[in-house]
């Protein structure tokens, strides 16, 4: 079994806020010049990664599903005359990547994952398998229009950051999770795993072929 201590949690849910509001909402969080070309869902990624404060020797592990759905719309939709600023947005580097680089902020590791419907599985394992004391999973979606009919894009806006320890337990911090291989069947969607941050939910139960989790909170 593999398990470890979530010292630090921040979850973000703008509902159906859009990207122009977020900008304007969480531009003086970031260097100035970087919030313009930065994607909504990088700016909602890096404040929760803010609120948990990232360390040097962290390693990072990210998820998203449809990553930058928005961005691209947006940057389609100006053709036939494409503007460079929506090209140069739609293909910035992914949510996680535009907080550490507008940040110029050193991290040991960072592990991307995206598409895989057993993401959540996946992105865990990463995290509770890095030798690092500490582990980062961090992910989101932003919320697509006409994309989301085709299944390309999110339905939903949302981000989240929180802190795995290898040290302490549930004293420590805001709870445990521990996740284990078993003869089980299920899926645990990243809006799912979302939604169990969002409003502190224990649980226990399978998230992907093979792997049980448990998450409790203290």
């Amino acid at each position: 079994m593999l398990e470890r201590a979530i010292t630090s949690v921040r979850t973000i849910d703008p509902g159906s806020e859009e990207p122009p509001a977020t900008r304007a909402r969480l531009k003086d969080a970031f260097p100035a010049g970087a919030a313009r070309r930065m994607t909504q869902l990088g700016m909602l990624v890096g404040a929760a990664l803010d609120a948990v404060g990232p360390q040097p020797g962290d390693a990072i592990v990210y998820a998203s599903r449809f990553g930058e759905g928005r961005a691209l719309e947006t940057f389609l939709e100006s053709f036939p005359t494409p503007s460079p600023t929506l090209f140069q947005t739609s293909i910035h580097p992914s949510g996680v990547q535009q907080g550490l680089i507008a940040r110029q902020r050193a991290t040991t590791e960072v592990f991307p994952i995206a598409g895989s419907p057993a993401m959540v599985a996946q992105a865990l394992l990463a995290a509770l398998l890095t030798p690092t004391p500490r582990a980062i999973f961090c992910g989101g979606e932003e919320r697509g229009t006409w994309l989301t009919a085709h299944g390309a894009a999110s339905e939903r806006t949302f981000a989240f950051a929180l802190v795995l320890s290898s040290a302490g337990g549930v004293a420590d911090g805001c709870g445990r999770l521990a996740l284990e291989p078993g003869d089980v069947q299920g899926e645990l969607t990243l809006e799912s795993w979302f939604d169990l941050l969002h409003s502190r939910r224990p649980f226990a139960g399978a998230i992907a072929p093979g792997w049980r989790l448990t998450l409790h909170w203290s």
